[in-house]
């Protein structure tokens, strides 16, 4: 198996099915370019529960992207060509919506409008510096 990253649009819709055991997942097909005019679907499942609600979440040409694990496949179009594929086991989503919300969390940002943190504030509260941190760098 190939861990994966795949950025593109959501084509069509996103499912969610039972299968035969009873386990809810959600599928969903995902246009990536690949190069100059052509581009890849890539055929997605999810089986977290956060990953099937962020895909049902979102429209027909939204724009994501994922990460799990890849597998390479061929398929052959109504002319007879081959083409290319994969088929994804997703494990996270991110949208637009997601790096707002992950944004306004570094920032502080709350409902009263605070002022927004610097850069060395930021990286206190990620990485957990002491007071002692230089600003200058």
């Amino acid at each position: 198996m190939i861990d994966g990253l795949v950025s593109g649009k959501l084509y069509g819709a996103a499912t969610e099915r039972t299968g035969q055991s009873g386990r809810p997942f959600v599928v969903a097909k995902v246009r990536a370019v690949s190069g100059e005019d052509e581009s890849l679907f890539v055929n997605v499942i999810a089986f977290s529960d956060t990953t099937k609600a962020a895909l049902l979440a979102l429209d027909d040409g939204d724009s994501l992207a994922l990460a799990g694990t890849l597998t390479p496949k061929v398929w052959t179009d109504k002319h007879g060509d081959a083409k290319p594929a994969l088929d994804m086991v997703a494990h996270g989503v991110l949208t637009a919506y997601h790096v707002k919300r992950k944004r306004e969390a570094v920032r502080g940002a709350d409902a009263g409008g605070e002022k927004p943190m610097s850069g060395a504030e930021q990286a206190r509260r990620m990485y957990g510096g002491g007071p002692d941190m230089d600003d200058d760098l």
